[in-house]
């Protein structure tokens, strides 16, 4: 999704969230590392958990009732307005959320970053992250009379109970999250006030998650289909987005589907997907090779038989054949040329 190789973390403010009868501590002054070793580390330890988040989203817009004052502290920062104040304000926010949801006391860091590369563009950024638990990490150091060693807590590989990353792209912010405890409705909703965004990354998502959908759920039901043949179809539909830079749900449902009587009833699902899921399913739209990515680990090609074999269809459905014997016993002939 990011790229992070390049950016250069600005400046950082750390402050202490207090809940639940616990002293909160705000700080006044930031902190900036500009060595290579540490700007390394800040990468990795502020850019590299959002490597695996596959949605985007934005604030939500006052017609759709958020108050959206995360936002509004947001765009100081992408101003320009110094962080130390601005990051007192987003902690204090936290603070009054917190008091009315079961959250544990912890570490926020609020971050400038800068050069934070998205879809090929490189953007400025703030990243907040809430830390709930330090790890244990051993740390030796060599005195006069030999080696000393000390138990220590702190933050090194540790991934964020919660995080956001706001990425200054044109026309309005795109928001990637983290969020361990989701259902709670703390983070990304009371803190940040936050709506899917309509955007390519979620268009592919959406369209990828619909059809496999229509292929495993709704066509079995309207239609006698083997597995291999839905195994086959989830290849296929997953094959169109890696091929093609662009969705067009015409040629998608027509080299895919094939049968017109199974793109109308795939037409039909997909309205009601749409409806039922409150997602956008566009007709055209720039197909996002991260999205395809990650959606196509869930289109599984297994095919199970009993619980003797699972065999792995990744190719040409022509070679497959199936069928039963004088017996009753049903069986798959497979064709191949060589044996790996």
């Amino acid at each position: 999704m990011i790229n992070g190789k390049e950016a250069m973390v600005e400046e950082f403010v750390l402050h202490r969230i207090g809940t639940g009868g616990m002293t909160s501590i705000l700080s006044d002054y930031s902190a900036v590392l500009q060595g290579p070793e540490e700007q390394e580390f800040l990468r990795r330890l502020f850019l590299k958990p959002f490597n695996g988040v596959g949605e985007t989203h934005a604030f939500a817009t006052r017609e759709e009732g958020g108050t959206n004052d995360l936002q509004e502290l947001c765009a100081e920062l992408q101003k320009g307005k110094e962080l130390v104040a601005v990051s007192r304000a987003m902690a204090k926010q936290l603070i009054e959320v917190a008091q009315e949801h079961e959250v544990r006391t912890g570490d926020l860091f609020v971050v400038r970053f800068h050069g934070v590369e998205l879809g090929g563009a490189r953007l400025d950024a703030v990243g907040l992250y809430k830390f709930d638990d330090k790890e244990v990490f051993l740390e030796s150091r060599a005195e006069a009379n030999g080696l000393s060693m000390h138990l220590k807590r702190g933050l090194g590989g540790r991934k964020p109970d919660q995080a956001l990353l706001v990425l200054f792209t044109p026309e309005e912010p795109t928001l990637l999250v983290i969020d361990d405890d989701a259902r709670s409705g703390f983070w990304q909703q009371a803190f940040i006030d936050l709506r899917a965004k309509q955007d390519h990354v979620n268009s592919t998502r959406n369209l990828l998650e619909m059809t496999r959908t229509f292929i495993t759920e709704q066509l079995p039901q309207d239609y006698e289909i083997p597995k291999a043949d839905q195994i086959d179809l989830l290849n296929r539909s997953v094959q169109y987005f890696k091929e093609n830079t662009a969705f067009d749900r015409t040629s998608f449902a027509k080299e895919v589907f094939q049968s017109e009587e199974v793109i109308g009833s795939f037409d039909r699902f997909g309205d009601r997907f749409k409806e039922e899921r409150a997602v956008d399913l566009d007709d055209r739209f720039e197909i996002s090779a991260h999205a395809v990515k990650r959606q196509a680990r869930v289109f599984k090609s297994v095919l199970k038989l009993d619980k003797n074999f699972h065999i792995y269809i990744h190719g040409d459905r022509e070679r497959i054949e199936r069928g039963v014997d004088e017996n009753g016993r049903k069986y798959y002939k497979i064709y191949y040329d060589q044996e790996a």
